[in-house]
């Protein structure tokens, strides 16, 4: 196990030598332009480099174009060296194809050059109090105040990296007699609006705040920044979400395997490795992210597969979470004392193990919980009855 971060970053999908050139040029140069600076300088950095938008059907953007398996080699090297976490995915790989589907060319001419270039950075506004996974019963509102404008008025939550971004994509209620998915329209709107866009870093159980809470007080967005029409933001905000996991998924699993070897090395370190009951739980571990590599593969640009990316979470979040749990075991007693003691300078450390298993408590949840997954499969694969849902009101 302790050769599987190898293997899963290099495993191809055939001999084809075009592929394997690519992988190689991804992996020289992120060897030779380690990141620094700020993570927005970081994005600039790829941007200028074209890595930005490989996936993206539509070239003259900036970006370079790659194929399928070419996409795979590029984050898969990503991850595998160990480069941050990127600020600008969801612009890239949410927003931009959601764009190319469904938006106007010149919101393409507008939005892609610059996040192809690293220059602006999205958020997502779906979730709310009141609608997280469940999207249809959003409040959010927009409304007309003139012919070229709409005013925003509402909350989100759950909203990753807002403090950062640059613009937001929202899910609005454009029609206040609509009800559920009707009369919703998804609208860009620019974040830099003090007074009227307020945004609440949330504290998590890691003592981080990727997550924020997103207020908006009568915030303005342009009528020409509706993407699909008013009234057919459901649509779009769908579309959007099956463009959520896909390529991603792939890379996502090389950091998987790197926590999972981690753990094998903590737990050879510590003993616990001596306990058959521990050995058969990292096996499984093992065989089990092996299984998902190859059910993503297998999946990968299945479009037309609506069960597909309930799966898949449904697949990762769990294992990810015995992971933690995993983690937590091996290290034995010592998992309950943090790496240093406490002082008001350093009031919440945590050491990698700790921050694991706290955070993966989240992935069950975030992205769509457990249940709305099940229900997705219920409802859109197997064909079984919808849920009853609650009147108007």
């Amino acid at each position: 196990m302790s050769g599987h971060r190898c293997e899963a970053a290099t495993v191809e999908f055939g001999p084809n030598p075009e592929d394997q050139a690519f992988r190689g040029e991804a992996r020289a140069w992120l060897r030779d332009h380690p990141p620094a600076g700020t993570r927005r300088d970081w994005e600039r950095t790829l941007g200028e480099a074209g890595w930005i938008g490989l996936g993206w059907p539509e070239g003259g953007h900036g970006n370079r174009r790659a194929t399928l398996t070419q996409q795979v080699a590029w984050a898969e090297e990503y991850a595998a060296s160990g480069a941050p976490p990127r600020s600008g995915h969801i612009g890239e790989n949410l927003l931009a194809p959601t764009l190319i589907a469904h938006g106007s060319p010149e919101q393409k001419s507008r939005f892609l050059p610059p996040i192809a270039r690293g220059e602006e950075l999205w958020c997502q506004g779906y979730s709310e109090p009141g609608a997280g996974s469940d999207l249809a019963g959003v409040r959010t509102s927009a409304v007309r105040d003139t012919p070229d404008t709409y005013r925003i008025t509402g909350q989100k939550i759950w909203t990753s990296l807002a403090h950062e971004a640059d613009w937001c994509f929202v899910l609005v209620r454009t029609d206040p007699d609509s009800h559920r998915h009707h009369g919703l329209t998804f609208l860009l709107l620019p974040m830099d609006q003090p007074g009227r866009v307020e945004v609440r870093p949330i504290r998590q159980l890691t003592g981080t705040s990727e997550f924020n809470e997103v207020f908006f007080d009568g915030a303005s967005a342009r009528a020409e920044h509706v993407v699909g029409g008013e009234g057919d933001g459901w649509r779009v905000a769908m579309s959007l979400l099956g463009f959520e996991r896909g390529v991603s998924t792939l890379a996502q699993q090389i950091g998987f395997a790197r926590e999972l070897g981690d753990v094998v090395r903590a737990a050879v370190a510590t003993g616990a490795a001596s306990d058959p009951v521990v050995r058969d739980r990292l096996v499984a571990q093992w065989a089990e992210l092996r299984a998902m590599r190859w059910n993503a593969l297998r999946t990968l640009g299945a479009a037309a597969d609506p069960g597909a990316p309930s799966v898949a979470k449904l697949l990762w979040g769990r294992w990810h979470q015995r992971l933690g749990e995993l983690a937590m075991q091996v290290r034995g007693a010592a998992g309950a004392v943090g790496p240093t003691d406490w002082s008001p300078a350093a009031p919440y450390e945590l050491e990698p193990f700790q921050h694991l298993f706290l955070f993966s408590r989240a992935d069950t949840v975030y992205g769509g919980s457990d249940q709305i997954q099940r229900t997705i499969i219920a409802e859109r694969v197997l064909g079984l009855p919808k849920e009853p849902r609650g009147s108007k009101g």
